[in-house]
């Protein structure tokens, strides 16, 4: 079995996710990672026994390495994605592309004509639940689409540290939904309207200028419309669910637990365990599912299942919710 050789970029939390997801699929080989983090670059060099290069530029020279996957700082992804592109290797890389849409335009124009395949880390559109929730729709199983509701709300509030520099909720939470929602509605929306407050810690809005609870609004050109809520704390775990409302029914990709036992006592009833922890229990077979189509594009030179274009799209999105925050009021998308 032919294998692909990648190479990682970036050993953070998630970073070091995807060392392990590579190193574990059957079909892709681990050559070596990079951090200028020399503890996170030590940590997954030792847990996974792997080659940890001190130049970047070492993964670039490469010619063993087929591609390489970037789970960097959100400011280094054109940086890295550019050079990848340059060195002739495809690349798998984290959204956001970045949190300047102006930047991530101007890159795109210099991107015309590119071959090299740029897949985005939109991994939800991978999830089991979400691909089974969107194939009934195409089946046609719950005929028209009229409604998507997406609902996404973290376990607790991420670290102020991190709150500095996310970017805004919209653009570093929120993104996901807004590919997820394309994916699901299979059309572009044309309006949004959204609305956000801190009401978890209100220093997020005093002191940042950001959000940690929201909703929005979003509308296509056929009519069909679409509601995200997101919250940065739910008390009871980490709520992911997508629900499809048609002319003909409804189908719904549920929340996640360890195991579907429940229990009754004269106490209580329906008492089971809790949703899965965060994101990458929950999307385990997501993110392993993304590597896969990777992987094929690479082999079978088929075209990127979400791309730079993708990235690109929910990015716009992002920044017509804050316009329409702003505003006060429904906004075309630009």
């Amino acid at each position: 079995m032919k294998k692909v050789s990648i190479a990682v970029i970036g050993c953070g939390r998630i970073g070091q996710m995807h060392a392990k997801n590579i190193q574990l699929h059957e079909q892709t080989n681990l050559v070596c990672i990079y951090d200028p983090n020399e503890e996170f670059a030590k940590k997954v060099s030792n847990d996974l026994n792997v080659f940890a290069v001190e130049n970047v530029d070492d993964i670039f020279n490469n010619n063993d390495i087929d591609a390489v996957l970037i789970s960097s700082p959100t400011n280094t992804h054109i940086d890295f994605i550019e050079r990848s592109v340059a060195s002739k290797k495809p690349v798998l890389c984290e959204k956001p592309i970045d949190l300047d849409i102006n930047k991530v335009d101007e890159f795109s124009k210099r991107l015309e004509g590119n071959k090299v395949p740029i897949q985005l880390g939109f991994n939800r559109r991978f999830d089991p639940g979400h691909q089974a929730a969107k194939k009934s729709f195409i089946n046609g199983e719950i005929g028209e689409l009229h409604q998507c509701l997406i609902t996404s709300r973290d376990p607790g509030l991420p670290s102020w540290d991190y709150l500095k520099v996310s970017g805004g909720q919209f653009r570093d939470m929120t993104i996901h939904d807004f590919d997820l929602a394309r994916f699901m509605l299979g059309e572009e929306p044309v309006k949004v309207f959204a609305i956000s407050n801190a009401l978890i810690d209100p220093k997020i809005k005093s002191e940042l200028n950001d959000s940690d609870t929201l909703m929005i609004i979003m509308e296509t050109a056929s009519g069909k419309q679409c509601h995200i809520n997101n919250s940065r704390s739910a008390t009871y775990g980490y709520d992911q669910r997508v629900e499809l409302f048609g002319s003909k029914g409804m189908v719904i990709s549920e929340n996640r637990k360890p195991h579907e036992l429940k229990k009754y006592n004269s106490e209580f009833v329906d008492k089971s365990e809790p949703y899965l922890n965060f994101f990458i229990e929950r999307y385990q077979e997501s993110y392993m599912n993304s590597i896969s189509s990777f992987v094929e594009t690479i082999l079978e030179k088929k075209p990127v299942s979400v791309g730079f274009e993708d990235g690109r799209r929910a990015l716009l999105l992002a920044e017509t919710a804050y316009k329409s925050v702003k505003s006060g009021r429904m906004e075309n998308i630009d």
